[in-house]
């Protein structure tokens, strides 16, 4: 298979494993080019591109604009705090007027579940879902899984326990649907109340002590405490947080085995993971951004490349 099966990546569930694997393969030669002293290649020239974020965002927005730069596409960058979605237009008029410029892919991110799926089904251009919500953020699962797989060279039967705010994540849901199509074992930890009531239905162990997550994976993906995005309090503080739940040096050294370490970022530093921890040698955080680079302009080479693009 040397095309994707799918114009627009919208999430992992609409992804084939030959989909996932054809990724892997083009991000592998874009990682070595992008370590190369010449960065650049000319594969997107004729492409434009833009990122339409409707909700804050450093890394992503950034990891995105580097690989569309790095592929030689024509970035356009939107931001809705200064647009006139402000005065009240429509997320459709808003897209619709910078296709107008004759845009051939947005890259979106929106607090709206679904946002992405929407455009899909009223415009021409690729979509790239850049985090919708609550709902997904296919391209982080896939940069989380592809870090993995460098390291263990299979996710088959490994063990990948995902500790922290599930509740209010995208990045534990498509992680859940890229992990299980691979061939992993996952569960999830955090406290009751940060612990979607329906998430064992899809099909992961649900663990409410982090000692014993902790004592069963191979890797531990450590996630952000999200607190823009909750309306109630779900535990006292963020200091009983770190407490009962935050993953620390003490604790990794009392379980004496060997974790490799991730987290999606930004870092709360003592909150879900100390410091000694995040700079380990079992951490891999720099490289999950390093493999987000080649992974984006994996995705943005294929779709483009893709015979039902546009």
């Amino acid at each position: 298979m040397s095309q994707l099966s799918v114009r627009h990546l919208l999430g992992i569930k609409e992804l084939t494993i030959d989909d996932i694997e054809l990724i892997f393969e083009t991000a592998s030669n874009f990682k070595e080019i992008i370590n190369r002293p010449i960065k650049k290649v000319p594969s997107l020239r004729d492409i434009t591109i833009a990122n339409v974020f409707f909700e804050s965002s450093t890394r992503t927005r950034l990891s995105f604009e580097l690989a569309e730069k790095r592929l030689s596409a024509d970035v356009i960058n939107f931001s809705s705090s200064t647009s006139s979605v402000k005065k009240g237009e429509t997320l459709l008029d808003t897209v619709n007027n910078i296709l107008a410029m004759k845009v051939d892919m947005v890259v979106i991110r929106h607090s709206s579940p679904g946002a992405p799926h929407f455009l899909a089904r009223h415009i021409k251009a690729n979509i790239v879902n850049a985090g919708d919500g609550t709902h997904e953020h296919p391209t982080q699962a896939l940069l989380d899984t592809f870090s993995m797989r460098l390291h263990f060279g299979s996710l088959k039967g490994l063990k990948v326990a995902i500790i922290g705010d599930i509740m209010h994540s995208r990045v534990a849901i498509s992680n859940i649907f890229a992990l299980q199509k691979l061939g992993a074992e996952v569960m999830v930890c955090g406290p009751n109340t940060l612990i979607p009531i329906h998430i064992s239905e899809l099909g992961v162990k649900v663990e409410l002590e982090v000692r014993k997550a902790l004592e069963w994976c191979d890797v531990a993906n450590i996630l952000r405490i999200q607190l823009e995005r909750q309306q109630i309090k779900y535990f006292p503080s963020l200091r009983e947080y770190a407490l009962y739940y935050g993953v620390n040096k003490q604790l990794l050294d009392s379980i004496k085995k060997e974790i490799l370490i991730m987290h999606p970022g930004p870092i709360n530093r003592g909150v879900e993971i100390s410091s000694d921890v995040a700079d380990s040698d079992h951490s891999i955080i720099l490289e999950q951004v390093e493999n987000g680079v080649a992974i984006r302009m994996a995705v943005l080479y294929l779709l483009a490349d893709s015979p039902l693009a546009n």
